[in-house]
């Protein structure tokens, strides 16, 4: 028994359809947020924007979205927060990550975080066809007290 298939190959323009809830893609890409959530506006406070990085699906108007905020909490003042947050637009619904940690954390904790939300963005980029290329960042140390010299009298 011999199968009949088409000798030409499907088209590579071929459109093709998903079901793809919140649930899902939270449970996909934000598995290791330190919270998520849906709605039909941005959280993001653009004011408080440390870096903003957008990639958009012109036909839909979709997009994916990684942005850097810091801000402190109403209930606790003296925090500093970090906050590394994934925004997914998809039509009129954003479903939404955030990877978060105090400013003073450990710069093991701000990497894995950072880690975390640039990894979730990059795999979400490929719902709407985009790839994402790593690029390398020089850092500046950090000025440090002068340390008080001793002297003797």
């Amino acid at each position: 028994m011999t199968l009949e298939t088409d000798a030409a190959e499907p088209d590579w323009d071929t459109p093709l359809s998903l079901t793809i809830t919140p649930a899902l893609l939270i449970h996909a890409l934000m598995g290791t947020a330190s919270a998520v959530h849906t709605g039909w506006s941005s959280c993001v406070d653009e004011t408080l924007l440390l870096s903003n990085l957008v990639a958009m699906d012109d036909t839909a108007g979709n997009y994916i979205r990684l942005a850097e905020q810091e801000f402190v909490d109403d209930e606790q003042p003296d925090i500093l927060w970090h906050d590394w947050t994934l925004e997914l637009r998809i039509g009129s619904l954003l479903t939404t990550g955030h990877w978060q940690c105090p400013s003073t954390a450990h710069p093991s904790e701000w990497d894995w975080n950072a880690r975390e939300a640039s990894g979730a963005f990059e795999r979400a980029c490929t719902l709407i066809g985009r790839r994402v290329r790593r690029a390398m960042t020089v850092e500046e140390p950090t000025s440090a007290d002068p340390v008080p010299r001793t002297s003797r009298h």
